[in-house]
């Protein structure tokens, strides 16, 4: 984790690509985090801004001061920084859609979209506009207008359209290259397939605005191109 990409640092602000499969704070294994690799690489303290799941990828904010970071999280908390998602899905998404669904928490961890009247029921909404269609899969941009756990894979997966693996909440077992149209039997895709690609922010206290942004990641990248090919074969 000591070589995680940096996207953007200045002002007090340290933005990293983060990598799939570490968490951001150490979680209740006491494995390695992101953050206590970024401490102990720079050796100063690292303020987490906001948090993305284990297996998320992308574009993740820290903070190298006090002021930074409560400037930074007063924005995040208050819906002043605009979040963008790129997320493999299944079955093709025709069409942008504004998914408005109140979502409550649900065992073992989960969320789901609220039944009418429950009084626990969160206000959620996410746009979802389709980036590339494929034979039987669609890359999809993914904006959250709130900031409620796992809101983009539920909202997914209530429009029928869940993440290609997502052991929480759709397929579990990992894809291979025959799953998405190649010809052989090893894994491209082990994770749910979900990307921060672009975090953008306006001016605040002591803090410039910026947009920052994330390439694809490579497994990411691989099923996109299987699915190409396959889009192509099937259509000559």
């Amino acid at each position: 984790m000591t070589d995680t990409r940096i996207l953007f640092e200045g002002g007090g602000v340290l933005v990293v690509d983060k990598p799939p499969g570490v968490p951001v704070i150490p979680g209740r294994d006491g494995g390695p985090s992101l953050r206590d690799a970024l401490e102990s690489a720079r050796g100063q303290k690292v303020f987490v801004v906001h948090r993305l799941d284990r297996d998320t990828s992308g574009v993740l904010v820290f903070a190298l001061d006090a002021a930074v970071h409560r400037a930074l999280s007063v924005a995040f908390e208050a819906g002043k920084v605009r979040k963008r998602y790129l997320a493999l899905v299944e079955g093709r998404v025709d069409a942008p859609r504004l998914v408005d669904a109140p979502l409550v928490a649900a065992r073992k961890g989960r969320m789901r979209v609220a039944r009418p009247g429950e009084p626990e029921a969160k206000a959620s909404r996410t746009r979802v506009r389709p980036v590339e269609t494929f034979d039987k899969a669609t890359l999809v941009e993914a904006e959250p207008l709130t900031g409620r756990t796992h809101q983009i894979r539920v909202h997914l997966l209530s429009l029928g359209h869940p993440l290609l693996v997502d052991h929480q909440y759709g397929r579990e077992e990992p894809l291979t290259e025959k799953d998405v149209g190649g010809e052989g039997d090893a894994v491209v895709l082990a994770r749910t397939p979900l990307h921060a690609a672009r975090v953008e922010w306006p001016a605040l206290p002591g803090v410039p605005a910026r947009a920052v942004e994330a390439p694809l990641p490579g497994d990411m990248a691989r099923v996109r191109e299987l699915l190409r090919r396959a889009g192509a074969t099937s259509g000559s």
